[in-house]
């Protein structure tokens, strides 16, 4: 797909990884819908990079928000033909914690943002993309998913966390299956450890002794570098089906 075509719907836009894709496929002469729950984040982006892009505060859970966010990109740019899913929370916790077992709330809210609000945004960008005309190679859409190493070692506390990043990448290939049939792609990048906002409240000398852990480079991953392989997804069509892990080779200790 040619990025000067791309309308980019991208959930978790106003910050880290999403917000470096948003910027990255703008500098690209791409158009891109924000949507985000931080208002004021959204709307300063969406201000800095201009006519290019449109803020839409939504909530990645609630059909009705992505509903009506979806039909305000197509009001506003006339399609929308690639999904980045970015929106996650981490909400650490161990099974067996001081105060007991920990509390099916806790587990069933990162599950509800990050596992149902990626599916959520799935189904229904895709209703929207299968009516797009095909490229050359028949070609109507990408979505692309934000999984995590943590899917495939997940460390002690993160129990919730690596189970939603586990569904995501097992939704990847029955949904690339069946929306081959439409001329839309699915692909799952799992990134390692990355400096964003989530890693914001760490203390600098526990970022250092993570960054060490990473065979190479040693050193937190950048946004950019993630938003770099998202730009190459959607310019590469044989991408389908399938989790790219962007990690530098690490593979996580149990803690």
């Amino acid at each position: 797909m040619n990025l000067g075509e791309v309308v980019a719907f991208v959930t978790g836009g106003a910050s880290g990884l999403g917000a470096a894709c948003v910027q990255a496929l703008v500098e690209k002469g791409a158009r891109a819908v924000i949507i985000d729950v931080d208002a004021e984040k959204g709307g300063a982006l969406a201000e800095k990079l201009r006519d290019q892009v449109l803020f839409i505060p939504a909530d990645v859970v609630s059909e009705t928000d992505i509903r009506e966010a979806l039909q305000k990109t197509l009001d506003a740019f006339g399609k929308i033909n690639v999904a980045i899913n970015c929106a996650g929370v981490v909400n650490p916790g161990k099974l067996l914690g001081r105060k007991g077992p920990l509390s099916l709330e806790a587990f069933q809210k990162v599950l509800q943002i990050n596992l149902v609000g990626t599916f959520n945004v799935i189904r229904l960008a895709a209703e929207k993309m299968i009516n797009n005309a095909p490229s050359k190679q028949g070609e109507r859409g990408v979505i692309i998913n934000t999984a995590s190493i943590a899917a495939f070692e997940g460390q002690i506390g993160q129990v919730a966390y690596s189970a939603s990043k586990a569904g995501i990448v097992g939704m990847t290939l029955p949904v690339a299956r069946e929306l081959g049939d439409y001329g839309v792609r699915n692909v799952a990048i799992a990134p390692g450890i990355f400096d964003t906002p989530m890693m914001a409240g760490l203390p600098p000398a526990v970022k250092e002794d993570m960054a060490k852990t990473v065979p190479f480079p040693k050193r937190l991953g950048e946004p950019m570098e993630f938003a770099a392989m998202v730009l190459h997804v959607i310019e590469n069509p044989m991408l389908n089906g399938c989790c790219i892990r962007l990690d530098g080779a690490l593979r996580m200790p149990p803690k």
